[in-house]
């Protein structure tokens, strides 16, 4: 039997019990993949990472992120949490870079404030869905009309489906309806989620979202925070200012989270047609050993 050790963070946030959780290994090696799905599965957050010796030039570390259920290639909150554990460690300071199945993320921080730089080679990929925008506003019991436009992909890391909504208030009274699960497309993963964003009216630099993913068994479940779809929300601004001949650089102040009482503050910033950023505040909450 070996030992593990691990940290629990909550991402997004400052609060010890808000934010978005992440578990982090500090060592990885001698788990197989196997074990690393099985850990996932036991803590049952959104993610856990493991922390791997790294095998490209310039990266801190490697890092594999798994859900309860697959690995990811990439993903917002796990990057930020995982620098966070890694410069306590000792074994980076205020810069690092990252290396995931995606490729190398730079990751930097201000005091407890990190910010990452989304991986996408090039400028955003972007393609429409494979579903109508009434199935689209039925499958969360909104109507066409409450749509801005038709969901697309959006790829700036992880692709993800992005569905703009007209208010705040259409975003907060979505209600996934479990019987229209069937007619959600598949991401390249084969991962059925929607993002749901809506600007604020007297604030448009004020975004409030929600993400929605399924699960193994079948249903529906919300995630506090969620970085890489704050980094394809940038990768949508882009494509439309694009559409609209406009240049688009800015910064973004994202809310996620308060329907499932871990609020997230998210910081979007597009700095080029290819450069986004996607920060918060991280905190270490907890820290345990695991026997295996």
């Amino acid at each position: 039997m070996r030992t593990y050790n691990f940290r629990i963070v909550n991402v997004f946030t400052s609060e010890s019990l808000a934010g978005n959780p992440l578990c982090v290994f500090e060592d990885a090696r001698g788990l197989s993949d196997q074990q690393m799905l099985a850990l996932a599965l036991q803590f049952n957050l959104s993610e856990t990472t493991f922390v791997l010796p790294p095998t490209e030039a310039g990266a801190t570390a490697r890092v594999r992120i798994f859900t309860p259920g697959y690995e990811m290639r990439f993903a917002g909150h796990p990057s930020l949490g995982t620098a966070h554990v890694l410069r306590a460690m000792g074994l980076g300071g205020d810069q690092l870079v990252l290396e995931f199945l995606a490729g190398l993320v730079p990751v930097n921080a201000i005091e407890n404030h990190w910010t990452l730089t989304a991986p996408m080679k090039g400028q955003p990929k972007i393609s429409e869905a494979d579903i109508s925008r009434t199935q689209m506003a039925q499958s969360f019991g909104l109507q066409d009309n409450d749509l801005v436009a038709h969901p697309v992909w959006v790829d700036t890391g992880a692709d993800q489906l992005l569905v703009p909504i007209r208010t705040q208030a259409l975003v907060r009274s979505a209600v996934p309806q479990a019987q229209l699960l069937a007619q959600w497309p598949l991401s390249s993963l084969g991962r059925k989620s929607a993002y749901l964003f809506a600007f604020d009216e007297k604030d448009p630099k004020k975004v409030l979202s929600r993400y929605f993913f399924t699960t193994s068994g079948g249903g529906v479940t919300e995630d506090p925070g969620t970085g890489s779809a704050a980094a394809n929300l940038g990768g949508w601004l882009i494509h439309q200012a694009k559409l609209k001949q406009q240049p688009c650089q800015d910064i973004w102040q994202i809310d996620q989270g308060e329907q499932t009482g871990r609020r997230c503050q998210i910081t979007l910033q597009v700095l080029t047609e290819s450069t986004i950023c996607v920060g918060g505040s991280v905190m270490e909450f907890a820290r345990g050993t695991a026997y295996i």
